[in-house]
């Protein structure tokens, strides 16, 4: 995992996809906070919105080669309670981007609190449903991650 960045709203500004999720009471659980499986929805909603920005929907309706989830994180440092709204911000380091895979980074940022509330990572592999096998990476999409992980 990356360094942590620091505890401030600026540290966001290193993830080009940041999206505001407001908390709902139901996704506490008995102990009062949200519960940790929701954290990996927060994550997965940064995550779709990422795959939408870098346009993996085309080469999928075409070819059948699109991402997969291969293995998931989180680091757990605050709990959250509603009300409240998070920031689930992604990133993807070009430096994780290979053939058929990379590494996106998230980050959960509690505005109540006004700190990072969780991090954690997804490993990401380029798959081709149609023959159920690993697939490079569409150039398309490598060039679009490219330029938004570049501005």
């Amino acid at each position: 995992m990356a360094p942590m960045p620091t505890d401030t709203p600026e540290a966001l500004s290193a993830y080009p996809i940041c999206v505001r999720i407001p908390i709902a009471w139901g996704d506490m659980d008995a102990f009062q906070h949200v519960n940790n499986t929701v954290f990996f929805r927060y994550f997965e909603t940064a995550r779709i919105n990422y795959f939408s920005a870098v346009g993996t929907l085309a080469p999928m309706e075409s070819t059948g080669v699109g991402p997969i989830l291969a293995e998931t994180s989180c680091r757990f440092r605050r709990p959250l309670t509603f009300p409240d709204t998070v920031i689930a911000a992604v990133r993807v380091p070009l430096e994780s981007l290979e053939e058929d895979r990379y590494t996106m980074e998230h980050v959960l940022w509690s505005e109540a609190q006004q700190t990072i509330a969780a991090m954690g990572t997804g490993s990401i592999v380029s798959f081709d449903y149609r023959n159920e096998r690993r697939a490079p990476v569409p150039e398309v999409v490598r060039a679009a991650m490219v330029a938004l992980e570049s501005d």
